[in-house]
């Protein structure tokens, strides 16, 4: 990661206000994602404060060095509903083994706790099992959202290049199942051409099934406009074969077609019912045992 700016900066606020989402508040202790994932929708907001949707989120990272102190002040006003941790940035990408800022915010809220919900890709939150731990037994409503599209070597190498390997991320799903933790797989975005097969959905419900993941989420691709030309250069790039289709697929708009949607849904749903997935409630689960072993995060 020797070609990443960070730069460190104050922020105003922690918490944002959200509406029409299953949330109402997020947390981002990041403005950018060296992850660099080609398909993130988070880009379209660089777009929007006339940044670069490439290099610029990818390679340029805004650090919110007060936002713990920030967040504590907000929480002791008692915000009123569900708060997601990275939504629009990985919360447990590189830079938080050095700036720890999410951590501190899982600290923070071990204070004064509010629902919760995760979402990543990296294997670093395994560190933070101990908090996560705690949040459990004092929060009745936190869950882990591991990103996973895919299982194929190739397409997560080229669509999510600077990701740790979708294994090693249901390896870290099962610790912290093992640790009581609520946690499960979005196979999101699905990528049309790619990643939409009935096998593919398939291999990643299994694998959540076998890790101990308590749902299984999705989400079809969206294209904003402000990152159309970005994903479709990637696609030229990597999978010109598929350009065509998706110009008919996404001729409308950023969503896809009504039709391909309802296929997907009858996908989903058939491979759900075979690992007996159910709908997600904002409820914890009953933990897996817990089985001793020495934590690492080399996974």
């Amino acid at each position: 990661m020797n070609d990443v700016v960070f730069r460190e900066v104050q922020c105003a606020s922690a918490l944002n206000r959200v509406k029409g989402m299953p949330f109402e508040w997020s947390l981002n202790p990041y403005k950018g994602c060296a992850h660099s994932c080609r398909y993130c929708f988070a880009r379209a907001y660089h777009a929007k404060m006339d940044r670069d949707v490439g290099a610029g989120f990818d390679r340029e990272i805004d650090v919110k060095i007060n936002l713990v102190e920030v967040l504590r002040r907000e929480l002791r006003k008692g915000p009123d509903g569900a708060l997601a941790i990275g939504t629009a940035t990985d919360p447990f990408q590189p830079c938080e083994g050095r700036y720890r800022l999410t951590r501190g915010s899982l600290e923070a809220l071990v204070e004064t706790p509010m629902p919760a919900t995760i979402i990543t890709k990296s294997t670093l939150i395994v560190r933070d099992v101990d908090v996560l731990s705690t949040l459990t037994e004092v929060s009745s409503e936190l869950r882990v959202c591991f990103s996973i599209p895919t299982l194929d070597e190739q397409v997560s190498r080229a669509a999510e290049p600077r990701t740790p390997p979708p294994e090693q991320r249901l390896r870290a799903l099962g610790i912290l199942r093992r640790a009581g933790i609520d946690a499960g797989v979005l196979c999101a975005p699905v990528l049309p051409g790619l990643t939409d097969s009935e096998d593919s959905i398939d291999r990643v419900a299994r694998a959540a099934a076998e890790a101990g993941a308590t749902f299984f989420g999705w989400r079809p691709l969206k294209i904003d406009p402000e990152i159309r030309d970005y994903y479709f250069d990637f696609l030229s790039a990597e999978f010109p074969v598929l350009v065509s289709a998706y110009q008919q697929l996404y001729a409308t708009g950023p969503q896809t077609s009504k039709d391909y949607q309802k296929a997907l849904d009858l996908k989903i749903a058939t491979v759900r019912s075979r690992y007996r997935f159910v709908e997600h409630r904002r409820t914890v689960p009953r933990p897996v045992p817990r089985v001793p072993q020495q934590m690492t995060l080399a996974i």
